[in-house]
């Protein structure tokens, strides 16, 4: 097992196929990770030592490629990627792996669609970690047409606004597919409701970077869910705060006293 370039599997569903890797003992509590916008499995969790960390504490670490990422089928059609269907994803991967359920941890539009996980199928969900993503979970995070402009332009350096140079430059950066990225952004913004959010029962820890202009407040959500706790990552923007040891630490910590799946 090299938890450096862990090997990667495919299963299909929905008429699509995706990439994944199962790490760690096949007896070990499973967690299931679910990466960002325009990331993937290895960006999110393999190059950050997500997968190191968890795998060491004793985990089965699942991480799935969801649609439009990494090495996983990329439709350029935005109806492909409300955040019901990746959630979908999220759970047929455990049908595949023939897990009754797991631990979830997800990042910004990760986080998103672990929520929708959770909505869709409670009893599969042992508990959850919003990584970088808080109220905004509810109550939307901005304007991201700006963004699928950025991956349509020419380069670059025909791009002007600030958060879509940034996300331009890290799909560029990831070789990604802009044109299905574009299609996502456009329809994976979907929210949960206050009344959703406040009927999702399982432990929930929510991290969100103190430099994060993204996210939104962790503790405003976790006001609205009956059982989540806020962690305040310190001086971390959206982009530095996946890695950091302070939120490795205290997701294990969380998952320690979390029930077992």
């Amino acid at each position: 097992m090299n938890l450096n370039t862990p090997n990667f599997s495919r299963f299909t569903h929905d008429g699509l196929e995706f990439a994944f890797f199962d790490e760690g003992p096949p007896d070990g509590v499973p967690i299931l990770l679910i990466h960002g916008f325009a990331s993937s499995a290895s960006v999110n969790w393999v190059y950050t030592g997500w997968l190191k960390t968890l795998v060491d504490a004793g985990y089965r670490v699942i991480a799935i490629d969801n649609r439009g990422h990494g090495d996983s089928d990329k439709p350029h059609d935005a109806s492909f990627y409300h955040c019901s269907a990746m959630a979908s994803d999220a759970l047929a991967l455990l049908d595949h792996l023939d897990l009754a359920g797991a631990h979830i941890l997800g990042y910004s539009m990760g986080a998103r669609i672990a929520a929708f996980a959770a909505v869709q199928s409670p009893a599969r969900v042992s508990s959850l970690v919003f990584g970088g993503l808080g109220l905004g979970m509810v109550d939307g995070v901005g304007d991201w047409d700006p963004i699928a402009d950025a991956l349509l332009a020419s380069s670059l350096a025909d791009v002007t606004h600030d958060r879509g140079r940034m996300f331009r430059a890290f799909a560029d950066q990831t070789k990604s597919d802009r044109i299905a990225l574009a299609a996502c952004i456009r329809t994976s913004r979907d929210s949960i409701s206050r009344e959703q959010a406040a009927h999702i029962f399982a432990p929930t820890l929510i991290a969100v970077g103190t430099k994060d202009d993204l996210a939104g407040s962790p503790q405003g959500l976790a006001a609205l869910m009956p059982h989540a706790t806020a962690l305040d990552i310190p001086n971390r923007d959206h982009m530095l705060a996946v890695g950091d040891k302070v939120f490795k630490q205290a997701v294990l910590e969380f998952l320690a006293e979390a029930p077992t799946p």
